[in-house]
């Protein structure tokens, strides 16, 4: 990296944000989906995650043929296309997918619009692949992570705004008294969607983005048992079953929601928008606090900039709801929740692994109080989720692969196939639901957040024998 990137190249960055507020407006308005397909097709719950399995699952898959397409060329394969060639054809990738819904919503069939949910993914996860290392590189490495967490609240961003715009494409306004379902109202936001990637591919490519940027050189010596591979740290293999479980409870969370407030607090389907808009809002709200270090602030701006970037993201949400006219009153209330959020923050002292063990309690007490309450303050509850989420993927990151030296990016590529665990866990939880029941199917999560926990305890001991010091670790965002 040369001494010349000593800031964020915003001119640069700013373009390439757009692919994660992309990754963040599908996977949110999945969850819109979800209950649109569930009436539609009359399908049980467990069927109706098969929408957040083809999408996630196709991460993993994305990831091994990728793997396979690098070992076929004896070269990693963005190295070889460059990495705007790269952008370009995971995006050309999700346009194709959303081109699926056009005969999809035509012939009314489920199995299509899997389809093209799936090869959306696909095209997502080879945009990951070129996304997160060109933000790090955009800049100076001291800042990569921070610039990785600020991509992570614009992805954010487009998960506030997705269930919104999708919601309001399929049913109309809030004020609509129409809440039947025309499977056929799915495909144009998809096919607009698809047109959008397509421009953004072409943008992209014509940029002033680095094709092929410069990166720090591995130090070799930085793995003294000169392990052969990253599957030899247990740091990363406990951390790989930790981003799965991370995932699949965040996704599972919100997938769930809206059958539940269906079944027991007697919503309509239209009506549920803007409390999964919340939900995700929430992550939105915990990384755009994370994002402040990003900025050239001094210390004393920062600390306020740390107090007050969670209410701007808060802020975000009550603006984009009055705009779509979604009423806001019981939704004043959260922001006192918020400060939960500010309080761990604080109390982690920035130590990923505390940071990671207080937000899963923190998750566990939650979902319990969502279990175990009704009306509101049990939405509130399973909500608040989403805060705790907010900065679970960086502390996971950045424990995972601490210590890995050469083996860092071999290691980052089989976290990033974990994230399969956004559909698995939400199919379990379903099929939980069906067996069990909505409300009491959150033991699933309780689950999740209990090795995350366990997690944040162990690796802790693992890291230390390997002479690694947490207090000195920097975080990675998603």
């Amino acid at each position: 990296m040369t001494t010349k990137q000593a800031h964020t190249q915003w001119a640069q960055f700013i373009p390439l944000v757009t692919v994660f507020f992309f990754w963040g407006f599908v996977a949110a308005s999945n969850d819109i989906l979800i209950p649109v397909f569930k009436q539609a097709f009359h399908l049980s719950q467990t069927q109706s995650q098969f929408v957040s399995l083809a999408f996630y699952v196709a991460y993993t898959v994305g990831s091994l043929l990728y793997l396979g397409a690098s070992s076929l060329l004896k070269e990693d394969l963005i190295n070889r296309i460059g990495y705007k060639n790269g952008l370009a054809l995971g995006l050309g990738i999700s346009a194709l997918g959303t081109l699926l819904f056009y005969p999809a919503a035509n012939s009314g069939s489920f199995e299509l619009m899997l389809s093209g949910l799936f090869v959306v993914g696909l095209g997502f996860s080879l945009q990951q692949t070129a996304a997160n290392p060109l933000a790090i590189a955009l800049g100076s490495r001291e800042t990569g992570s921070q610039r990785l967490t600020l991509a992570g609240g614009v992805n954010n961003f487009g998960t506030t705004i997705g269930p919104l715009i999708v919601s309001f494409a399929i049913f109309g306004a809030p004020s609509a008294t129409n809440s039947s379902i025309s499977i056929e109202s799915v495909k144009i936001p998809y096919l607009v969607l698809g047109a959008a990637f397509l421009i953004v591919a072409a943008l992209l490519k014509f940029s002033a983005i680095p094709d092929r940027p410069a990166v720090p050189e591995a130090h070799l010596n930085d793995d003294p048992n000169a392990q052969t591979s990253a599957l030899q740290f247990p740091q990363l293999v406990m951390g790989m079953l930790a981003i799965f479980l991370y995932v699949g409870v965040e996704v599972s969370t919100a997938s769930n929601l809206p059958a539940y407030m269906e079944s027991k607090l007697g919503y309509l389907t239209k009506d549920i928008a803007p409390f999964v808009s919340l939900y995700w809002a929430s992550l939105m709200i915990g990384r755009w606090t994370g994002a402040v270090e990003a900025f050239n602030f001094n210390a004393g701006t920062a600390k306020i900039a740390k107090f007050l970037a969670p209410y701007l993201a808060f802020s975000v949400f009550l603006l984009v709801n009055a705009i779509a006219k979604h009423e806001l009153n019981h939704f004043y209330v959260y922001g006192a929740i918020v400060l939960i959020l500010i309080a761990g923050d604080i109390a982690s002292q920035g130590n990923p692994a505390k940071m990671l063990g207080l937000f899963s309690v923190l998750g566990i007490i939650g979902l319990i109080i969502g279990m175990t309450t009704t009306g509101m303050i049990s939405v509130y509850a399973f909500t608040s989720i989403g805060l705790f989420c907010s900065t679970l993927w960086p502390c996971i990151f950045a424990l995972a692969i601490n210590g890995l030296g050469k083996h860092t990016g071999q290691g980052s590529n089989y976290l990033i196939m974990m994230i399969m665990g956004g559909g698995i866990v939400s199919w379990v939880q379903g099929v939980v639901a069906d067996k069990v029941d909505i409300q009491m199917s959150y033991i699933v999560g309780v689950f999740c957040f209990s090795y995350l926990a366990f997690y944040a305890w162990k690796v802790t001991k693992i890291l230390a024998k390997q002479g690694i010091s947490l207090d000195k670790t920097k975080t990675v965002a998603h």
